[in-house]
């Protein structure tokens, strides 16, 4: 009895003391992540019509198995560092310049593990930098699969450009973080380089916004004592995997969709190509062509702007009318609060994505009248959560001194309370997103939302679910989007609301 208690002590103790190295777990994440992925591409290799394996898709399956192996054998090195000297060494830490190689054969996780070990004293700045990159690089490498169709936007050579300058800017920026950024002391040098990260976030990159305004306010905020509050929500953020993944999807996501001005031709997307009707998945169409010869990845790309901008235009109009709403009906209560909140209990009353399909159904399916229909139904929802947070802040000390200082109602509900209502305004919205875009390819696929020519996750569906028999890939791959769009979305706001959740610090 005394021995079983020993060991499961002892097992916890270990346990206990690999969750404290960040490298362990991104290694570890690394290596079950490439194992499913590689199961993921055989299972795709077989052809189940024929009863027989694609070898091309067999050989990429491969390459993904040796590098279960060889990251396998990685993290095993480093639990060994650990576990017996309490430390990563030096020499397994070289070893991450290698594992870097395989970003080449489009294995971001593995890439994120080697970042990892590479650097020992790894800051918000420097995980910031890492993901910047990869996003900057990622969009590269998708865009780079234009080259094999016949001909590329004329824009093409410029959108590369600029995305690999972006790419060699970000990595020097990792470069300059290693030395001029030390714990709180960021270098007054580095304030350019801040502002030029802000500027670049034009591409999309999320990752390079945060990281330039988080060098900014480190430089502004040089020698305090106090931490701002933002910045540490953003370090417990990143403490979590699944979280910071589902942000990256979602960076990517928005990054391909701006450059792809650039970088991809529209027409391939909407002409028709009778040349090149329902052909299979290949270099020059990755996901195959429709019934009217039109390359589906470029379709999907181009609908990845559609339910982007959707998703966030159905989140912040009902956050902005909702919000105002919810703000007064707190603060004022009485008949204010009685008459807003019995009006809205009448809308909330009613399913929203049937409200939605009613007001499509009226006004006519567009994308203009879809953020209408779809924002409409979600403002009870922030308007109760905002005035919930609005009830618990209305008689608080800070509200009862600007009443005392003579500021007007609307001073302090809009500089004052709100502001502080803000966390769970943003996990709700983080979470809301996924549900906006899973909505509008609902809405499209049943022909009620955008124009049916319009290339768009629910309508590419719609089409592809005619030949689900003959070419399955058709509907697979739109479907994969938005799976892989509204988890990333939901994984994104779970994590938000932790690292927002008080208890958890």
């Amino acid at each position: 009895m005394n021995n079983n208690s020993n060991a499961s002590y002892l097992k916890r103790e270990r346990k206990r003391k690999l969750s404290r190295f960040t490298e362990y777990k991104s290694a570890t994440f690394a290596t079950g992540i490439t194992f499913a992925i590689f199961l993921v591409i055989l299972f795709g290799a077989f052809d189940f019509a024929t009863q027989s394996f694609n070898m091309g898709t067999v050989s990429a399956s491969l390459i993904y198995l040796v590098s279960t192996v060889i990251q396998a054998l990685l993290t095993f090195k480093i639990k060994s560092d650990i576990l017996k000297k309490g430390e990563v060494s030096s020499a397994t830490r070289k070893l991450g310049f290698i594992m870097l190689l395989f970003v080449l054969t489009a294995n971001i996780f593995i890439a994120i593990a080697a970042f990892n070990l590479i650097k020992k004293d790894k800051g918000i700045e420097y995980n910031l930098a890492i993901y910047s990159v990869l996003t900057s690089f990622t969009v590269m490498m998708i865009s780079l699969l234009n080259l094999f169709k016949e001909y590329v936007a004329n824009t093409f050579m410029l959108g590369m450009g600029v995305l690999a300058g972006l790419t060699i800017f970000y990595a020097v920026v990792m470069l300059l973080i290693h030395k001029f950024v030390h714990g709180k002391n960021v270098d007054k040098h580095m304030k350019p380089i801040g502002y030029l990260l802000i500027v670049s976030a034009i591409s999309g990159n999320v990752f390079a916004l945060l990281l330039g305004l988080v060098i900014i306010t480190k430089i502004k905020h040089a020698g305090d004592e106090i931490s701002v509050e933002w910045i540490e929500v953003l370090r417990r953020l990143f403490r979590n995997n699944m979280a910071i993944i589902g942000m990256f999807v979602v960076t990517v996501l928005l990054s391909i969709s701006l450059c792809s001005y650039l970088t991809f031709d529209y027409s391939i997307a909407t002409d028709n190509n009778y040349s090149a009707l329902l052909l299979e998945p290949s270099l020059e169409y990755p996901f195959g062509t429709d019934d009217y010869g039109r390359c589906v990845f470029t379709r999907i790309v181009f609908g990845a702007r559609i339910s982007l901008a959707v998703g966030i235009a159905t989140t912040v109009v009902p956050i902005i009318i909702g919000g105002v709403l919810g703000a007064i009906s707190g603060f004022y209560g009485g008949k204010s609060d009685n008459i807003i909140m019995r009006l809205l209990d009448v809308l909330y009353a009613v399913p929203g994505i049937l409200l939605a399909i009613a007001i499509v159904a009226a006004f006519g399916t567009s994308t203009f009248n879809l953020i209408m229909a779809l924002s409409i139904g979600s403002i009870p929802t922030y308007a109760r959560t905002v005035r919930a947070s609005v009830l618990g802040l209305a008689n608080s000390e800070f509200v009862e001194a600007a009443k005392a200082c003579g500021a007007k109602d609307h001073i302090i509900i809009f500089k004052h309370i709100i502001p502080n209502s803000l966390a769970p305004i943003i996990v709700r919205a983080t979470l809301s997103i996924g549900g906006a875009v899973l909505s509008t390819s609902s809405l499209s696929y049943l022909g009620l939302g955008v124009e049916p020519h319009v290339p768009e996750w629910g309508n590419i569906l719609k089409a592809g679910s005619t030949y689900l028999e003959t070419n399955p890939y058709l509907a697979i791959y739109p479907g994969l989007a938005i799976i892989l769009l509204v988890l990333a979305f939901n994984y994104m706001g779970d994590g938000l609301r932790d690292a927002l959740d008080p208890k958890l610090k």
